[in-house]
């Protein structure tokens, strides 16, 4: 029992390590814009899902959670591009995803220097055959 606990379990850590690889995420702040960017960089032949999709059809959608900080105040909710909407074999229905790359930002609209903005982002990728779990990727991401 012991063994097939630990055979399971290192399956599945492979599986979380796999979905990490399909998407490379950079966490950054641009003064000019006094925003936060997400940038995922998306693997050839896959594709991250919308923030807006209705989740009971299947795909988990990519949302941003944040750690509370009452120095940091942020102005409405994160932001996406303008998504691909087509039908997804894996689900059978229409859905928003992107390919490629895509970058989601979130404007602050109050933090000092020095302050730092934590949290994770959750999200799922697919390709015209399988799906990956979800995964949770940590960002810290500093005010300069």
């Amino acid at each position: 029992m012991r063994k097939l606990l630990f055979l399971c379990s290192f399956l599945l850590i492979g599986t979380v390590i796999f979905a990490q690889d399909r998407v490379k995420w950079d966490f950054s702040y641009n003064p000019g814009t006094k925003e936060i960017e997400f940038k995922a960089v998306i693997s050839e032949g896959w594709h991250l899902y919308s923030q807006h999709i209705n989740n009971t059809i299947g795909p988990v959608p990519t949302s941003f959670t944040f750690t509370e900080n009452p120095t940091i105040k942020f102005e409405g909710e994160v932001i996406e591009p303008k998504a691909i909407h087509e039908y997804d074999e894996n689900f059978e229905a229409a859905l928003d995803f992107f390919k490629s790359e895509v970058t989601f930002t979130r404007k602050v609209a109050k933090a000092k220097s020095g302050d730092v903005i934590k949290g994770y982002v959750t999200f799922m990728v697919c390709n015209e055959v399988m799906c990956l779990p979800p995964v949770d990727i940590d960002f810290s991401i500093t005010i300069p």
